[in-house]
């Protein structure tokens, strides 16, 4: 696998100030470019969530908050969740958006790093992970962080792009993520580089066996992947 930012338009250390950067784009844009499937996708985060009640839920590179609102508001079992993100312009629209759904006493959005968190060990019934940690330097640290701070017994769910098995399917799949999506994303976000970067990681990362062999050398077992979509998306679980 070539070097994290080799090439890159965008180094994956400055990839948060990207982030801010497209920021009051960023949620109309996942809309347009997924044809609303992202929404779909966060959606399937919630049949993954381990069984018992009153569960607390980290979720890393939370962005906008769309995968708290969504457990919260699809899953009783959750007494709270807690996102943590570097780009705090990102944070600020997620929190409107937390404000608006009434959700304030649920969900606590904070300013943090997901490869080094401030939390204890043990803490959380499940830690969640979406589209975040492709963007990671270190996604293998990403991981023993997410083990470090989950319970005995938690879960960790990563919802990620991946590339589909199909070679047709795939062939399509790449012609629209280096053509349509730069196109329409630098258009929309007036930020081009953004765009080309996500075509760019999204083609790099590990998926499917590759990534499920990075969760269990950082410690997790009964590790599985969901693909969604024929593959364009997966969700990956794994126990602690």
């Amino acid at each position: 696998m070539p070097h994290a930012n080799e090439n890159l338009a965008i180094s994956k250390s400055d990839s948060w100030r990207m982030f801010d950067d497209i920021s009051p784009r960023y949620d109309l844009l996942n809309r347009l470019l997924s044809f609303g499937l992202d929404v779909f996708w966060r959606r399937q985060l919630v049949q993954f969530l381990p069984a018992q009640h009153n569960q607390k839920i980290l979720d890393l590179a939370t962005g906008t908050a769309d995968v708290p609102l969504t457990l919260v508001r699809r899953s009783k079992k959750i007494e709270y969740a807690v996102g943590i993100d570097l780009a705090d312009k990102m944070l600020s629209i997620g929190q409107k958006k937390v404000t608006a759904a009434k959700l304030e006493d649920k969900i606590l959005l904070n300013h943090g790093d997901a490869g080094h968190t401030d939390f204890n060990a043990d803490v959380f019934n499940a830690v969640t992970i979406a589209f975040g940690i492709r963007n990671a330097e270190d996604p293998l640290q990403v991981l023993r962080e997410m083990r470090r701070v989950l319970k005995p017994q938690g879960r960790a769910l990563v919802l990620e792009f991946a590339l589909p098995e199909n070679k047709i399917l795939r062939a399509l799949h790449l012609f629209y993520l280096r053509t349509i999506v730069p196109a329409i994303g630098g258009l929309v976000s007036g930020h081009g580089a953004a765009y080309r970067y996500l075509n760019q990681t999204i083609e790099r990362f590990p998926c499917g066996p590759d990534f499920c062999a990075i969760m269990e050398d950082a410690g997790f077992h009964s590790v599985s992947a969901h693909p969604l979509c024929g593959g364009i998306a997966t969700i990956y679980v794994g126990e602690k």
